[in-house]
């Protein structure tokens, strides 16, 4: 016995003095290299030929560096620390609204409602002219923005144009806070739905408040929907505690695991249950990131929901902020976070990278089985996978004109000129009526836009000529490019319903606001549809979940 361990004695020595080894080896090239930047940085400033900025060329060199790493890695000056509290709190000092711009002017998108925008009489439509004296004019709407933004009681002017006429406004600034939950309520069914739009700071409240309103509502809830699409992410603890309502305390929700093991971490429910028993259904889609897969993908491991939709981006990275000199500061992804079932769901590893750069997706040879609690068998390595599948509706060209050329957006200005008010926002249909007030507004508008069909006949086009097959197929061409034509003319016709559907949130945002646009939209979301259908169907849903 003593042997052996004189043996296990003399074999550890070595490897403790081939690990302290590598330690010195890590210390010596850090401080080298740091000395060599240092020594770069300072030499530029000394000689280069021009004046540079150091902050601007410090700020490349640091972002250049992360971009080595992953996209969560950010480095963040004290100049940008209002957009990162935005990002993680949903909180920043400003005037609660909106804006884009277009045609060199910028406009007031959409006033939060009851903020001081909202409060101060601004209203969509309105073009931006003076903040505090900053002319807007030929200012990117980035920039008008940070005019608008500032400390929480901070006085503010603003001065815009509506119908012709000058509007100038002095209020003050307020700490706004953006809903996480716009909007709940019970639908078709007895079905309850709740939207989620990110976890910042008090998600997991506004979920739980949620919640509790409806079965006030209606003590006998059939079933709920979560609605997590377009949901790109936020607090894990929020997460957790989300998960935490619907099932038992104890359970293991989520762990992280990272280069310092001493800060790895098990999250588990640890309180009690609100429901255990009402059935869920949970809305993702490519969008769904980051935390809302740690809430799909739990429910999803503890067969507690059915997960509907497309298969979500696939963000198993944790961040952390930590804090920097002068009040800067650096996100930081330290961990990879797995799931009940054991699995990771990050989709791509930045650890290895193409002839290009490019980050690689895991391979489908890498990704792993696992199981849920009741055995079902779910993967890891690419995101969220639904238990039902539901193919993504993509918009059309004229769709994606119409919205990116503000068409939409003027006409429901003009619409709001002419009606004072509109019915509720379940009762609101854009009648044919409307939609002929809209075609003929659009008329002598530009909305010109090439579809797929015609880029490729261009490209067709262009290869003939180079393979000199032009005069044989010119009058093919020529005809196909006059079918399309005379197709796309027909396109108001064609996509009129789709339309009507992006003029209908246009306009009852202006009457309604954030909440009332999602409530009107809620009749026409064909995915919404399916999960009441399923949520009807106690036979069904139990069947997917392997009950």
């Amino acid at each position: 016995m003593l042997r052996k361990s004189i043996v296990l004695l003399f074999l550890f020595v070595p490897f403790s003095f081939s690990l302290n080894a590598q330690e010195e080896d890590k210390g010596f090239e850090l401080s080298k290299n740091l000395e060599i930047f240092s020594s770069v940085y300072k030499n530029l400033h000394l000689n280069y030929v021009d004046e540079i900025n150091p902050g601007d060329l410090m700020k490349t060199a640091i972002d250049a560096m992360l971009a080595k790493l992953d996209p969560y890695t950010n480095f963040i000056p004290e100049a940008n620390l209002e957009d990162a509290k935005l990002q993680l709190m949903g909180q920043y000092g400003g005037i609660g609204a909106v804006i884009h711009e277009k045609d060199g002017k910028v406009y007031i998108s959409e006033p939060y409602q009851n903020l001081p925008a909202d409060k101060a009489g601004f209203k969509a439509g309105d073009i931006i002219l003076e903040v505090n004296g900053q002319v807007a004019k030929d200012r990117t709407s980035d920039e008008i923005k940070e005019f608008l933004r500032g400390q929480a009681g901070s006085e503010i002017k603003l001065k815009v144009l509506r119908e012709g006429k000058e509007i100038e406004k002095t209020f003050r600034r307020e700490e706004i806070t953006i809903d996480n939950v716009p909007y709940y309520g019970i639908i078709r069914n007895e079905i309850g739905y709740i939207k989620l739009n990110e976890f910042t700071n008090g998600a997991a409240n506004n979920v739980l408040n949620a919640f509790k309103e409806l079965k006030k509502q209606n003590s006998d809830l059939k079933g709920l929907i979560l609605d997590l699409r377009g949901n790109g992410g936020g607090l894990l603890t929020d997460a957790v505690s989300i998960v935490n309502m619907f099932v038992e305390k104890g359970q293991n929700i989520v762990s992280t695991k990272g280069k310092i093991v001493e800060r790895n971490q098990t999250f588990k429910t640890n309180y009690n249950p609100i429901d255990l028993n009402i059935p869920i259904v949970i809305l993702i889609d490519n969008l769904s990131a980051s935390a809302s897969e740690i809430v799909a993908g739990s429910l999803q491991d503890l067969d507690r929901a059915v997960i509907m939709g497309q298969r979500t981006f696939g963000k198993g990275l944790v961040q952390n902020i930590i804090p920097l000199t002068y009040n800067a500061q650096m996100k930081v992804t330290v961990s990879k976070y797995y799931i009940p079932s054991g699995r990771c769901i990050q989709a791509i590893d930045y650890s290895h990278r193409d002839e290009f750069g490019r980050a690689l997706n895991v391979p489908d040879s890498l990704k792993v089985a696992f199981k849920t609690k009741g055995g079902r068998v779910v993967y890891d390595g690419f995101g969220i996978e639904p238990d039902v599948s539901i193919e993504p509706e993509y918009a059309s060209p004229i769709i994606i004109s119409i919205i990116t050329k503000f068409l939409a957006f003027d006409f429901a200005t003009e619409f709001v000129k002419q009606n004072p008010t509109i019915p509720s926002p379940k009762d609101f249909k854009i009648t044919d009526e409307i939609y002929n007030q809209f075609t003929s507004f659009v008329k002598d508008k530009d909305y010109s836009y090439s579809t797929i069909t015609e880029r490729m006949l261009a490209e067709l086009e262009d290869m003939a000529k180079k393979e000199k097959y032009s005069q044989e197929i010119e009058n093919t061409i020529e005809y196909l490019k006059k079918k399309i034509e005379e197709d796309k003319n027909n396109d108001l016709i064609k996509f009129k319903d789709d339309i009507k559907e992006i003029l209908l949130s246009e306009i009852v945002v202006r009457y309604h606001y954030q909440k009332g646009r999602i409530e009107a939209l809620l009749n026409l979301d064909k995915d919404v549809a399916k999960a009441i259908e399923l949520l009807s169907n106690s036979k069904e849903y139990n069947k997917i979940l392997g009950k």
